[in-house]
């Protein structure tokens, strides 16, 4: 090749990669009102937006991996925790970390309540931007690991991988929704003892649960630790566990919604696996 087609070659591909580059800048300008959600920008949204710059939240949390790695990456912070347990939150964060064992404490903004339902709902339309699993990292929560709705990292392939007799069990198959139903059990709940999350630790569940069901201050209607937690997963408002961290006006944190997520044989198997932890 002389230089007079080497030249002509430059010239023909980076014609083509602009044009390719191009061509694909405006198909991702096409998406990007779908993939942004952008039809549920309501004004409570672009104020609640407003709040999280005025707050300077992004100095110790991020969104879409952008931002500071002080606290938690709150991109799907709204599908895991919830508008109730985020307002308890965000109204007095004291009640749910304390700062001799957690080494932080989130500043109380005092947020209005106005500013916090804003915030909320600028929250909730993040968590749904399709950001095609962007970025691919765990995101920490009070110490706890997740991947927002995934296998734990390292084990993405696990659950799948494993013998059809194995994946038949109803603990094994419990143990996959534990951490792959949505919201995922492990985004609130910790398995070792004294690690409580959002949500308390299941470490010695089984125990725990006959304790409760047992006492009179008990007011669920479960006669049997399965019973207990079966009851747990679908009625979480049945029986409040103490704490301002757990429930607000006799409302639980937790979703009450698994009911429609989950099929009967699935809380079963989530029950089933729930029930090992003695």
């Amino acid at each position: 090749m002389n230089n007079r087609q080497a030249r002509h070659f430059a010239i023909a591909c980076t014609a083509i990669a602009a044009v390719v580059f191009g061509a694909l800048t405006i198909d991702s300008h096409r998406q990007f009102p779908e993939l942004t959600n952008a039809d549920a920008i309501t004004p409570a949204v672009v104020n609640g937006q407003d709040v999280w710059h005025a707050n300077n939240c992004i100095n110790c949390h991020t969104l879409f991996g952008e931002g500071a790695y002080y606290a938690p990456d709150l991109t799907k912070i709204a599908e895991q925790r919830g508008e109730p347990y985020l307002k308890a939150y965000m109204r007095d964060p004291s009640q749910f970390y304390d700062e001799q064992r957690h080494r932080r404490l989130m500043p109380k903004q005092d947020l209005s309540e106005q500013d916090i339902s804003d915030l909320i709902a600028f929250l909730d339309w993040v968590s749904k931007v399709d950001n095609q699993g962007w970025p691919p990292r765990p995101i920490y929560v009070t110490g706890g690991l997740t991947r927002g709705g995934g296998a734990p990292a390292g084990r993405e392939d696990e659950y799948e991988a494993r013998p059809v007799t194995e994946r038949s069990d109803p603990v094994a198959r419990g143990e996959s929704l534990f951490h792959t139903v949505t919201p995922a059990c492990n985004a609130c709940h910790s398995t070792q003892p004294g690690a409580d999350m959002a949500g308390p630790s299941l470490a010695g569940l089984a125990a725990r649960a006959q304790r409760i069901i047992e006492s009179p201050d008990y007011t669920g209607d479960a006669t049997d630790v399965r019973g207990y937690i079966r009851e747990s997963i679908l009625e979480p408002s049945a029986h409040l566990i103490p704490g301002p961290m757990y429930s607000a006006d006799g409302v639980s944190f937790m979703p009450n919604s698994y009911d429609e997520d989950l099929s009967a044989e699935q809380i079963e198997q989530l029950a089933a696996y729930l029930e090992t932890f003695r």
